[in-house]
Protein backbone atom coordinates (compact mmCIF):
# COMPACT_ATOMS: atom_id res chain seq x y z
CA UNK A 1 0.00 0.00 0.00
CA UNK A 2 2.84 2.32 0.65
CA UNK A 3 4.93 1.76 -2.36
CA UNK A 4 1.62 1.78 -4.46
CA UNK A 5 0.82 5.36 -2.58
CA UNK A 6 4.39 7.00 -2.74
CA UNK A 7 4.73 6.15 -6.59
CA UNK A 8 1.05 7.73 -7.37
CA UNK A 9 2.32 10.69 -5.25
CA UNK A 10 5.94 11.21 -7.56
CA UNK A 11 3.83 10.96 -10.41
CA UNK A 12 1.47 13.26 -9.41
CA UNK A 13 4.35 15.77 -8.56
CA UNK A 14 5.83 15.21 -12.15
CA UNK A 15 2.69 16.19 -13.39
CA UNK A 16 2.39 19.22 -11.28
CA UNK A 17 5.82 20.64 -12.59
CA UNK A 18 8.01 19.87 -9.95
CA UNK A 19 11.59 18.50 -11.10
CA UNK A 20 12.37 14.35 -11.12
CA UNK A 21 15.00 14.83 -8.74
CA UNK A 22 12.66 16.86 -5.97
CA UNK A 23 9.75 15.02 -6.92
CA UNK A 24 11.40 11.52 -5.66
CA UNK A 25 13.20 13.60 -2.56
CA UNK A 26 9.65 14.97 -1.75
CA UNK A 27 8.35 10.76 -1.74
CA UNK A 28 10.71 9.56 -0.35
CA UNK A 29 10.08 12.44 3.07
CA UNK A 30 6.66 11.48 3.16
CA UNK A 31 7.10 7.65 3.05
CA UNK A 32 9.65 7.58 5.51
CA UNK A 33 7.96 10.39 8.13
CA UNK A 34 4.47 7.70 8.04
CA UNK A 35 7.22 4.89 8.53
CA UNK A 36 8.47 6.12 11.49
CA UNK A 37 5.19 7.04 12.49
CA UNK A 38 3.89 2.90 12.20
CA UNK A 39 1.16 4.31 9.55
CA UNK A 40 0.06 4.35 6.57
CA UNK A 41 1.13 7.57 4.13
CA UNK A 42 -2.56 7.59 2.98
CA UNK A 43 -3.64 7.59 6.51
CA UNK A 44 -1.54 10.65 7.71
CA UNK A 45 -1.58 12.97 4.17
CA UNK A 46 -4.82 12.05 2.52
CA UNK A 47 -4.86 11.03 -1.24
CA UNK A 48 -2.03 10.80 -3.12
CA UNK A 49 -2.89 13.60 -5.76
CA UNK A 50 -4.38 15.94 -2.94
CA UNK A 51 -1.13 15.73 -0.99
CA UNK A 52 0.70 16.25 -4.44
CA UNK A 53 -1.32 19.30 -4.91
CA UNK A 54 -0.27 20.76 -1.92
CA UNK A 55 3.22 19.92 -1.84
CA UNK A 56 3.47 21.40 -5.12
CA UNK A 57 1.90 24.87 -4.48
CA UNK A 58 4.17 24.83 -1.66
CA UNK A 59 7.49 24.25 -3.55
CA UNK A 60 6.29 26.70 -6.14
CA UNK A 61 5.64 29.61 -3.10
CA UNK A 62 8.71 28.66 -1.06
CA UNK A 63 11.76 30.72 -1.22
CA UNK A 64 15.08 29.55 -0.31
CA UNK A 65 15.89 29.96 3.88
CA UNK A 66 19.53 30.45 3.36
CA UNK A 67 19.40 33.46 1.24
CA UNK A 68 16.29 35.42 2.12
CA UNK A 69 16.31 39.08 0.36
CA UNK A 70 17.82 42.18 2.67
CA UNK A 71 14.30 43.55 4.66
CA UNK A 72 14.06 47.38 4.21
CA UNK A 73 12.99 48.62 7.75
CA UNK A 74 10.05 50.71 6.25
CA UNK A 75 9.19 48.62 3.95
CA UNK A 76 5.32 47.49 3.96
CA UNK A 77 4.65 44.00 4.73
CA UNK A 78 0.67 44.08 5.41
CA UNK A 79 -1.79 46.82 3.90
CA UNK A 80 -5.38 46.50 4.00
CA UNK A 81 -7.60 49.00 2.61
CA UNK A 82 -11.37 48.49 3.36
CA UNK A 83 -10.99 44.77 3.72
CA UNK A 84 -15.23 44.35 4.35
CA UNK A 85 -15.69 40.46 4.66
CA UNK A 86 -19.86 39.05 4.51
CA UNK A 87 -21.12 35.76 4.98
CA UNK A 88 -24.46 35.78 2.74
CA UNK A 89 -26.48 38.30 5.16
CA UNK A 90 -24.23 38.42 8.01
CA UNK A 91 -21.26 40.93 7.72
CA UNK A 92 -18.10 40.23 9.47
CA UNK A 93 -15.72 42.93 8.73
CA UNK A 94 -16.35 46.32 7.79
CA UNK A 95 -13.52 48.23 5.99
CA UNK A 96 -10.48 47.68 7.72
CA UNK A 97 -7.40 49.60 7.36
CA UNK A 98 -4.61 48.90 8.44
CA UNK A 99 -0.43 49.48 7.61
CA UNK A 100 2.05 47.46 9.05
CA UNK A 101 5.84 47.84 8.23
CA UNK A 102 8.66 45.99 8.91
CA UNK A 103 9.89 45.72 12.05
CA UNK A 104 6.70 46.61 13.93
CA UNK A 105 4.03 44.53 15.68
CA UNK A 106 -0.05 45.18 15.35
CA UNK A 107 -2.23 43.82 17.41
CA UNK A 108 -5.79 42.69 16.85
CA UNK A 109 -7.93 43.20 19.72
CA UNK A 110 -12.02 42.74 20.13
CA UNK A 111 -15.02 41.14 21.93
CA UNK A 112 -15.96 37.74 20.45
CA UNK A 113 -17.64 37.41 16.92
CA UNK A 114 -15.79 40.13 16.26
CA UNK A 115 -13.75 38.81 13.52
CA UNK A 116 -9.95 39.11 14.82
CA UNK A 117 -9.66 35.14 13.27
CA UNK A 118 -11.67 35.82 9.76
CA UNK A 119 -9.36 39.09 9.26
CA UNK A 120 -5.97 36.43 10.04
CA UNK A 121 -7.01 34.07 7.54
CA UNK A 122 -7.83 36.58 5.32
CA UNK A 123 -4.48 38.21 5.61
CA UNK A 124 -3.12 34.67 5.18
CA UNK A 125 -4.67 34.15 2.01
CA UNK A 126 -6.83 31.28 3.48
CA UNK A 127 -10.23 33.58 3.02
CA UNK A 128 -11.23 35.91 0.10
CA UNK A 129 -12.44 39.22 1.46
CA UNK A 130 -15.98 40.18 0.17
CA UNK A 131 -14.15 43.74 -0.35
CA UNK A 132 -11.33 45.71 -0.13
CA UNK A 133 -7.52 44.94 -1.44
CA UNK A 134 -5.01 42.77 0.89
CA UNK A 135 -1.21 43.41 -0.10
CA UNK A 136 1.11 41.60 1.80
CA UNK A 137 4.85 40.46 1.13
CA UNK A 138 5.66 36.93 -0.67
CA UNK A 139 7.24 35.45 2.52
CA UNK A 140 4.55 35.05 5.68
CA UNK A 141 4.34 32.53 8.54
CA UNK A 142 1.37 32.09 10.12
CA UNK A 143 0.09 30.40 13.24
CA UNK A 144 -3.65 29.76 13.73
CA UNK A 145 -5.58 29.67 16.75
CA UNK A 146 -6.85 25.62 16.66
CA UNK A 147 -4.46 23.34 15.92
CA UNK A 148 -2.58 23.04 12.78
CA UNK A 149 -0.65 20.70 13.51
CA UNK A 150 -0.19 16.32 12.36
CA UNK A 151 -1.31 14.68 15.58
CA UNK A 152 1.10 11.63 14.46
CA UNK A 153 4.22 13.55 13.72
CA UNK A 154 6.88 14.52 16.26
CA UNK A 155 8.39 17.67 16.61
CA UNK A 156 11.48 17.15 14.66
CA UNK A 157 9.37 15.36 12.11
CA UNK A 158 7.59 19.10 11.68
CA UNK A 159 10.84 20.56 11.03
CA UNK A 160 11.99 18.81 8.18
CA UNK A 161 8.27 18.30 6.53
CA UNK A 162 8.54 22.21 6.96
CA UNK A 163 11.34 22.90 6.23
CA UNK A 164 11.56 20.73 3.38
CA UNK A 165 9.00 23.70 1.61
CA UNK A 166 11.82 26.02 2.56
CA UNK A 167 14.17 23.81 0.63
CA UNK A 168 15.96 23.21 3.78
CA UNK A 169 17.68 20.17 4.66
CA UNK A 170 16.52 17.59 7.57
CA UNK A 171 19.61 18.69 9.65
CA UNK A 172 19.31 22.53 9.30
CA UNK A 173 15.41 22.40 9.74
CA UNK A 174 15.75 20.22 12.93
CA UNK A 175 17.99 22.25 13.98
CA UNK A 176 16.41 26.01 13.75
CA UNK A 177 13.10 24.49 15.26
CA UNK A 178 15.08 22.95 17.91
CA UNK A 179 17.02 26.64 18.57
CA UNK A 180 13.40 28.31 17.96
CA UNK A 181 11.76 26.05 20.80
CA UNK A 182 14.43 26.88 23.16
CA UNK A 183 13.64 30.53 22.95
CA UNK A 184 10.40 29.60 23.82
CA UNK A 185 11.45 27.78 26.59
CA UNK A 186 10.90 24.46 24.77
CA UNK A 187 12.85 21.27 24.32
CA UNK A 188 11.21 18.83 22.32
CA UNK A 189 11.11 15.38 23.49
CA UNK A 190 12.28 12.52 20.94
CA UNK A 191 9.54 10.23 19.69
CA UNK A 192 6.19 11.96 21.23
CA UNK A 193 4.00 12.74 18.37
CA UNK A 194 1.94 16.33 18.82
CA UNK A 195 -1.05 14.07 19.79
CA UNK A 196 0.49 13.77 23.30
CA UNK A 197 1.84 16.91 23.60
CA UNK A 198 -0.26 19.46 25.80
CA UNK A 199 -2.03 22.05 24.36
CA UNK A 200 -0.11 25.00 25.22
CA UNK A 201 2.88 22.86 24.08
CA UNK A 202 0.86 22.29 20.42
CA UNK A 203 0.77 25.95 19.94
CA UNK A 204 4.46 26.25 20.98
CA UNK A 205 4.90 24.11 17.47
CA UNK A 206 2.66 26.07 15.57
CA UNK A 207 4.98 28.90 16.59
CA UNK A 208 7.62 27.65 15.44
CA UNK A 209 6.84 26.39 12.59
CA UNK A 210 5.13 30.33 11.62
CA UNK A 211 8.88 31.15 11.72
CA UNK A 212 10.47 28.46 10.79
CA UNK A 213 11.37 30.00 7.03
CA UNK A 214 12.37 33.42 8.20
CA UNK A 215 9.44 35.23 7.12
CA UNK A 216 8.54 38.56 6.55
CA UNK A 217 5.37 38.88 7.97
CA UNK A 218 4.09 36.40 10.83
CA UNK A 219 0.85 36.24 11.80
CA UNK A 220 -0.55 35.00 15.07
CA UNK A 221 -4.23 34.35 16.04
CA UNK A 222 -3.86 34.42 20.26
CA UNK A 223 -0.92 31.36 19.91
CA UNK A 224 -0.48 31.86 23.80
CA UNK A 225 -3.61 29.77 24.56
CA UNK A 226 -2.45 27.04 26.98
CA UNK A 227 0.29 28.97 27.99
CA UNK A 228 1.57 29.26 31.57
CA UNK A 229 3.22 32.55 33.22
CA UNK A 230 6.85 31.93 32.04
CA UNK A 231 5.69 30.91 28.34
CA UNK A 232 3.42 33.39 27.94
CA UNK A 233 6.52 35.82 28.93
CA UNK A 234 8.93 34.21 26.78
CA UNK A 235 6.56 34.29 23.54
CA UNK A 236 6.38 38.38 23.79
CA UNK A 237 10.09 38.38 23.88
CA UNK A 238 10.01 36.09 21.05
CA UNK A 239 7.17 39.06 19.02
CA UNK A 240 10.11 41.74 20.27
CA UNK A 241 12.71 39.65 18.82
CA UNK A 242 11.24 39.36 15.43
CA UNK A 243 10.66 42.98 15.47
CA UNK A 244 14.21 43.96 16.19
CA UNK A 245 15.17 41.12 13.80
CA UNK A 246 13.15 43.44 10.70
CA UNK A 247 9.93 41.49 10.80
CA UNK A 248 6.71 42.87 10.71
CA UNK A 249 4.29 41.12 13.05
CA UNK A 250 -0.16 40.88 13.37
CA UNK A 251 -0.82 39.34 16.31
CA UNK A 252 -4.62 38.68 17.76
CA UNK A 253 -4.66 39.31 21.49
CA UNK A 254 -7.06 39.50 24.47
CA UNK A 255 -4.52 40.90 26.78
CA UNK A 256 -4.85 44.75 26.95
CA UNK A 257 -2.02 44.86 29.62
CA UNK A 258 0.30 44.39 26.80
CA UNK A 259 -0.69 46.82 24.32
CA UNK A 260 1.84 49.49 25.37
CA UNK A 261 4.44 47.45 23.96
CA UNK A 262 3.02 47.56 20.15
CA UNK A 263 3.31 50.17 17.85
CA UNK A 264 -0.33 49.36 16.22
CA UNK A 265 -3.61 49.01 17.50
CA UNK A 266 -6.27 47.52 15.37
CA UNK A 267 -9.64 47.11 17.31
CA UNK A 268 -12.55 45.31 15.69
CA UNK A 269 -16.06 45.55 16.49
CA UNK A 270 -19.15 43.47 16.16
CA UNK A 271 -21.22 44.11 13.11
CA UNK A 272 -23.78 41.87 12.38
CA UNK A 273 -26.62 41.46 10.08
CA UNK A 274 -27.01 43.83 7.41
Amino acid sequence: MADDWGMLLFRHLIDAGIEEAEAGELTDDALAEAAAAGVEPGSMYGPALTYAGALARTVRQATRHAAPPPRRRDAIVLRLRNVTKRYRRRQVLREVNLDLRAGEVAAVIGANGSGKSTLLNICAGLTRASSGTVQRTERIGYAPQHEGVAPLLTPAEHFRLFGAACRMNRKEAVSVGSHLAAQLGWRPRRNVVASHLSGGTRQKLNVVLSELNGPDLILLDEPYQGFDQDSYVDFWDQVFRWRNGGAGVLVVSHMLHDLDRVDHVLELQPVGES
